[in-house]
């Protein structure tokens, strides 16, 4: 075991926000950011799975004889919550093998006329192949949503991802590149289909003033934490105790409740978001050089293979995602480092049939490819904080794992 540092590193790569951020201004968020992507108008929700659950609303309304949502068997749990919250039947297919993308074949046999819509996932700022999954929509008369919500700024032959497909969206949760603590953008290719996006999210998203105030007081505490010292306390310490407890699912933060709040995002976030949205591109060009510098050390130890994009794409970089040769030896790999406040953690636990909570939820479904991914994949932080000292200590203990 690594001895404990007094700074805590966080487990993905955030942009810090500063005291100016939190004066009052003007609500250009969505504007600001649609500008820097250069993409059509962005739609602002209360959170990236709110943006998906309006989404998935929209085109049931569009196609309600079509029922069925394709997700990739390993996501995150609140995509899986957020197509039953729509009323609509959840369909995995499995990943290819050692890899965070949807297997072709599995893709097309999950498919038919019964397929609403398929969800392709930029997982971990990687950029994901959508076109097999254009393809397949294309054949089936099916649309595509793409699940960008840890991609922003990413990009594909030289096009910000979510423009690829039908709709895409972004998550502004707590550690993303952008954070208003919890907030999603909405875009779609097709002014019609966009404005049926906005007339779904009028229709169906309350002002509540409780949510708001909560969110506004996450997002002090986020300000006043994010970093090195205070994330110890908002995130080390609990991570901690619940890996003491044998419980990595809270460890990840991956115990979501089974219902979406659906809510109108207030003009102060808005300001503080648009206040922070000036840095990000200069931010997001720092994270890729930092993992551009250091990806080829991580390729020098025998055993780890190191996901990167495909030819032409060029993801965002919130962390490096890697896979081990076998869950032993991750595992080993996490005994020594998940706890060190090194950055080092999980995506997500378990492929989805495997989470108990989500039981009524998620089908059961053999998915070899994904369980593999689950039991043999970890992160390493890009953030900013994390020295090359830091990065060579993680180096060095992978190395003695894999010796």
């Amino acid at each position: 075991m690594l001895p404990r540092r007094h700074h805590e590193l966080p487990p993905t790569a955030g942009l810090p926000l500063r005291f100016a951020d939190l004066r009052p201004g003007a609500a250009t968020l969505a504007a600001d950011i649609a500008a820097q992507l250069c993409v059509p108008p962005l739609q602002l929700e209360c959170s990236g799975t709110a943006s998906l659950l309006i989404a998935l609303t929209a085109l049931r309304e569009l196609q309600p004889q079509r029922r069925r949502v394709v997700v990739p068997a390993y996501t995150c749990p609140l995509v899986a919550i957020a197509v039953q919250q729509a009323g609509l039947e959840l369909q995995l297919c499995d990943l290819r093998a050692s890899h965070y993308d949807m297997d072709p074949a599995a893709l097309r046999a999950a498919c038919d006329e019964r397929t609403l819509a398929i969800v392709p996932t930029h997982l971990g700022g990687r950029v994901a192949a959508v076109d097999d999954a254009l393809a397949v929509a294309n054949n089936v008369g099916a649309y595509v949503i793409e699940d960008a919500a840890q991609a922003l700024g990413a990009r594909r032959a030289g096009v910000s991802v979510g423009l690829a497909g039908d709709i895409g969206f972004f998550s502004l949760a707590a550690g993303k590149g952008l954070s208003i603590y919890e907030g999603g953008l909405l875009l779609a290719r097709d002014p019609k289909l966009q404005e049926q996006l906005a007339r779904t999210a009028a229709r169906i998203v309350p002002h509540s003033l409780g949510w708001e105030w909560k969110r506004s007081i996450e997002l002090l505490g986020y300000a006043a934490l994010y970093r090195p010292r205070g994330l110890r306390l908002a995130y080390g310490n609990p991570l901690r105790r619940a890996l003491r407890h044998g419980d990595p699912v809270a460890a990840v933060g991956d115990d979501f409740p089974l219902t979406i709040p659906l809510h109108r995002v207030g003009r102060w976030r808005q300001a503080v978001g648009a206040h922070a949205a000036t840095r990000l591109p200069a931010f997001l060009d720092q994270l890729s050089a930092q993992a551009q510098r250091r990806l080829p050390r991580l390729r020098l130890i025998d055993g780890i293979e190191v996901l990167d994009d495909p030819d032409g794409a060029h993801g965002s970089w919130p962390f490096l995602l890697l896979m081990l040769p076998d869950q032993q030896r991750r595992d080993a790999a996490l005994a020594q480092l998940w706890s060190s406040g090194l950055g080092v953690s999980r995506l997500f636990i378990h492929a989805l049939p495997d989470y108990a909570y989500l039981a009524g939820v998620v089908p059961a479904q053999h998915v070899p490819n994904a369980r593999d991914f689950a039991a043999r994949s970890l992160s390493i932080s890009n953030s900013l904080w994390m020295t090359d000292e830091d990065f060579e200590t993680i180096c060095r203990a992978l190395e003695a794992v894999l010796a």
